[in-house]
């Protein structure tokens, strides 16, 4: 196709949305379920619209650790130079082979987050085990460093003549596929999903062994990755004439009050014979209801041949997709051939505009939206990277909540999952491949990223990498010819976005040139002046901040590796309010992402061991808010706000000053220390407010006037010791379907029933019922607990719990109670949560032991 100019691409406004894979559960990936609103669990079920059947693959698996250096110990997998001599000859996959030793193990896993913490500061740079997170993954640590996963499984005789495929969401990060004795196939990054036809190595109407060997020695980053199977696995069967994986597109075209659309699908024919097939499209609005239909004619597609089909369809008065009000549509994509419908698969889909421009911005459906947004990893407390599907759109509802309108995939191609929510809550995505390379490798992960996502409405921003600093300097000029490849590649696939990178320098160079829009990471002295020598290019903080602090801390100290949570910085970065009355004030500035959302594993910067996760985050790695969280809920959200810190427990300090802080978008505020005044500030612009007051116990109070009239306070008392504990859910019901989560907050309370701030008591928990406890933590980055035991300490008067349905509905019962003897009496707390029927997405049924 004909190059596409940035001009051409920056002046289109094209609108897109999701394509045909959605992740959410059956009605997203198996393409047989009208789109809704999320469900409250994680799956609903619903009768099959085509022979295609996409089936979960994530239940009845074993596990066991292999051996990267001992042949010996890794199922004898490599004891000589045989192993590939002849197919089929692979024991460990077949029938016979012994793993009643092998532990059960649903999907998604990852094995890293159940690993001890390693004082390990050998090496240099990215490779040093700090930056991991102190787990044993690497060379150095082969007896932690493979896994293997091994399922049985039956095939029916009926499925004779279809095509069967083992697809992987993506798995870290070396990957062996064995079936039936064979050698399928191999994968080597930790992010991209891939798939193997399993259909020539099958046993119809009979059982088949599925063996997968999961090498996670080398890595893709410098932060902690994971080890195993941590995303999804899906056995998917079609027929010999089907639709091309991820084929269709809806390209939406708006003007005036109405929208074309431009849709375009692949019919494949794996087939013996030719086949003639016709595709149709039903567009469906967000109530179900049939907006519009078109159709392509028939073609004759050669047998092992491929066809393309296209049509259009206007849409009267759609309704836009935006952050306030994500609206989706879809469309039913059916091939039929000889009479009978062989494939179809839904596309959701969002209408809406997208313009960068150099001087206003970045406008969305003809509105300037200031692009508000964080840069997160894919890691949860007590889930490492394998994070149930729920728990997506919770980390979501936490950054919606502070007023956060896009997150950045930083640095890799982000799971089904987060896309799918992201869609489907209004968060626009600056959306990230792994590896900037135009290697084949690097080609095929940006390849796949793009066609995987290119219909989802909340994608405005390709990113083909991070901070490449080689190739934006040094090797700026190969920089410039891999970005180019990049860039071209990305705009052949997708002509409706734009495509950047992360760059930490000046833009001038190297990976730079070929960007439709420039992305500064940090180096916040640099863009006034490139935005006055080249005014024709949109601008953006593809990364900023970088402010640190420790949650209900404040004061920075080294020999508890705490950081103060008013000021905290790193050398290079800014904090909330140091960026944002930058990025917030410029019309020409898109925005920006603040480095980080979350605390995530690995890089404890500014500190070493024992401290085993970040500090950047605005929230901890529970997701429980940082004081910085509410510098953003004042200035990125409109309703009224108002926070006050710190607490007010401050035992042995009598008389000391200290420093209290007011985050408010009112007017004015007065605080009050023990009910006498301190004194009333008028509220700066995008700022803060502060004052000395010496600590007695008691109260501060901060109440903030809007308009002349006080419209919010809120105070922070002196507490007594915790006496009791409370239990709270993010929901009271979930769905019984073996997967569904709730989410439960931990806290210690005195005797008046009010939050203890400072309280570091030990918890134990009991679940029974039909649940299980899958996941523990508490916000601490130097915490070196257990992440699965059923026992946590609080940190700052905070843990959190993680709990999972079984596939049998009821009541679970959730009990906290003190762990061991130290501190004074607490007393316990149940909090039930009920397991309501609910059918699960459609599975591979698990083989019983005959």
């Amino acid at each position: 196709m004909a190059e596409i100019t940035r001009r051409d691409l920056l002046a289109s406004g094209v609108a897109l949305s999701m394509s045909s894979l959605l992740a959410r559960s059956a009605w997203a990936r198996t393409a047989t379920l009208l789109d809704g609103d999320m469900p409250t669990g994680s799956a609903a079920a619903t009768p099959a619209i085509a022979p295609r059947e996409q089936l979960l693959f994530d239940f009845g698996w074993k596990f066991t650790f292999g051996h990267g250096t001992d042949p010996s110990k890794d199922l004898g997998f490599g004891f000589g130079q045989s192993d590939f001599a002849k197919t089929g000859d692979f024991k460990f996959a077949k029938a016979g082979f012994d793993d009643s030793a092998w532990h059960p193990q649903n999907l998604p896993h990852d094995w890293a987050v159940e690993l001890p913490f390693v004082h390990d500061d050998a090496g240099s740079g990215d490779s040093q085990l700090v930056l991991h997170g102190y787990k044993p993954l690497g060379r150095r640590y082969p007896e932690t460093s493979v896994g293997w996963y091994r399922r049985e499984f039956e095939v029916p005789q009926a499925d004779v003549g279809r095509r069967t495929w083992v697809e992987f969401d993506g798995a870290f990060r070396d990957v062996l596929v064995f079936v039936n004795g064979c050698f399928v196939g191999r994968n080597s990054n930790g992010y991209a999903p891939f798939r193997f036809d399993l259909t020539d190595f099958l046993s119809y109407g009979a059982r088949n062994y599925i063996v997968v060997r999961v090498d996670a020695s080398f890595g893709d980053g410098w932060f902690y990755e994971g080890a195993g199977m941590y995303r999804h696995v899906w056995l998917t069967k079609t027929d010999a004439v089907h639709l091309g994986k991820w084929d269709s597109t809806i390209r939406c075209t708006v003007y005036g009050g109405a929208a074309t659309l431009t849709l375009a699908t692949v019919v494949q024919n794996e087939g013996k014979q030719a086949a003639t097939a016709k595709v149709s499209w039903k567009i469906v609005d967000s109530k179900g209801a049939i907006a519009r239909v078109a159709g392509a004619p028939e073609q004759t597609i050669a047998a092992d041949g491929s066809a393309t089909y296209t049509a259009t369809a206007e849409l009267a008065k759609p309704a836009l997709w935006s952050s306030d009000e994500p609206n989706l549509y879809s469309a039913i994509v059916t091939v039929e051939s000889e009479g009978k419908v062989r494939d179809a698969e839904r596309v959701t889909f969002g209408v809406r505009t997208a313009v960068f421009d150099a001087a206003k911005g970045f406008i969305l459906n003809g509105k300037p939206v200031k692009i508000q947004g964080t840069c997160n990893h894919q890691d949860h407390a007590g889930m490492g990277a394998a994070l149930p599907d729920r728990l997506q759109w919770f980390r979501l509802a936490v950054l919606r909540e502070m007023g956060c309108n896009a997150v950045r995939t930083s640095h890799n191609m982000p799971t089904p999952e987060w896309v799918n929510a992201c869609d489907r809550m209004g968060m626009m995505m600056m959306c990230e491949t792994r590896q900037m390379s135009s290697n084949p490798e690097g080609m095929q992960q940006l390849e796949s990223m793009v066609k995987r996502y290119r219909n989802s409405p909340s994608i405005i921003i390709w990113s083909t990498g991070n901070e490449e600093v080689l190739l934006q300097d040094a090797m700026a000029e190969q920089g410039a010819k891999i970005a180019a490849s990049m860039v071209r590649r990305c705009h052949e696939l997708d002509p409706t976005r734009v495509v950047s990178g992360a760059v930490n320098g000046d833009n001038e160079k190297g990976v730079s040139d070929a960007f439709d829009i420039i992305g500064f990471n940090y180096f916040q002295d640099k863009p006034d002046a490139y935005h006055k020598k080249h005014p024709e290019r949109p601008l953006y903080g593809s990364e900023t901040s970088s402010a640190i602090s420790t949650r209900g801390e404040y004061a920075t100290d080294p020999l508890r590796n705490t950081i103060n949570s008013y000021t905290g910085v790193v050398p290079w970065g800014k904090t909330p309010e140091g960026w944002w009355t930058f990025y917030g004030t410029r019309d020409w500035e898109v925005g920006g992402f603040a480095w980080t959302g979350f605390d995530y594993r690995g890089e404890p910067t500014p500190y070493g061991w024992p401290s085993i996760n970040s500090q950047f985050g605005i929230v901890d790695i529970c997701g429980f808010p940082k004081d910085y969280f509410y510098y953003y809920k004042a200035w990125w959200k409109k309703d009224p706000s108002l926070h006050l810190f710190p607490h007010w427990n401050w035992v042995g300090r009598e008389g000391d000053e200290i420093p209290v802080w007011v985050y408010t978008n009112l007017d004015e505020v007065e605080l009050l220390a023990n009910g006498k005044s301190m004194g009333s500030q008028k509220v700066p612009h995008l700022g803060h407010l502060e004052w000395k007051v010496k600590y007695e116990p008691g109260a501060i109070e901060a109440r903030g006037v809007k308009d002349g009239k006080v419209v919010l306070s809120e105070k922070r008392e002196t507490t007594g010791p915790a006496v009791s504990i409370r239990l709270t859910a993010d929901r009271s019901e979930i769905d019984a379907d073996g997967e569904d989560v709730t989410i439960v907050k931990v806290e210690a309370l005195d005797k008046d029933g009010r939050p203890v701030p400072t309280a570091k008591n030990k918890i134990a928990f009991n679940i029974s019922g039909p649940g299980k406890l899958i996941g523990v933590g508490n916000g601490d980055p130097n915490c070196q607990e257990s992440d699965k035991a059923p026992r946590r300490s609080l940190f700052n008067g905070l843990a959190q719990v993680i709990v999972q349905s079984t596939k049998r509905p009821g009541d679970i019962h959730i009990q906290a109670l003190k762990d061991g003897w130290e501190g004074g009496e607490l007393m316990s707390a149940t909090l039930e949560i009920t397991a309501k029927p609910a059918g699960p997405r459609p599975a591979v049924p698990i083989v019983r032991e005959s």
